[in-house]
């Protein structure tokens, strides 16, 4: 049997995985409202399938937090951590409120530029609050599992 003291390089492992997966698709979009070309139609569609891919990866990746894993492990080891977590928790609607917020907004039709500048700031913020969010999850596994993932310098 594998001592709780000793951490899990399967479940790092995979923590550090779902975190690239998250960071190149929020790159993706990113870098969709960063394009300085002439907004269209067609530019408005690629983001949204984008935003849609994002939406989807959160929803999964939260999923999974929810149904037990590596935040659930981190109370195993670390039950003082479990507020913590719990608060990471509570931040999963919002997140993808935020997100849902953004398709609905892109999704109606108008293509404008105020309207892509509007949605631009919107991911901005989701952004903000989604990096707000994974570095403390990551704080809180660190602690849990006393392992430096490197993520928060």
């Amino acid at each position: 049997m594998a001592s709780i003291d000793r951490s899990d390089p399967v479940i790092l492992g995979h923590v550090l995985a779902e975190h690239h997966e998250l960071f190149c698709q929020m790159m993706a979009v990113r870098s969709a409202f960063a394009d300085k070309a002439a907004v269209s139609q067609g530019r408005v569609d690629a983001t949204l399938v984008a935003l849609h891919a994002l939406r989807e990866h959160l929803r999964c990746h939260f999923e999974k937090e929810e149904e037990g894993g590596f935040l659930e492990e981190s109370i195993a080891r670390m039950p003082r951590l479990g507020p913590a977590v719990a608060a990471i928790m509570k931040q999963h609607p919002f997140l993808l409120t935020e997100l849902d917020a953004l398709i609905k907004l892109l999704s109606a039709g108008d293509s404008s530029p105020a309207t892509w500048e509007q949605a631009s700031r919107g991911y901005e913020c989701f952004a903000a609050h989604m990096q707000a969010h994974e570095r403390t999850e990551n704080a809180v596994v660190q602690e849990g599992y006393n392992e430096d993932l490197g993520l928060l310098d």
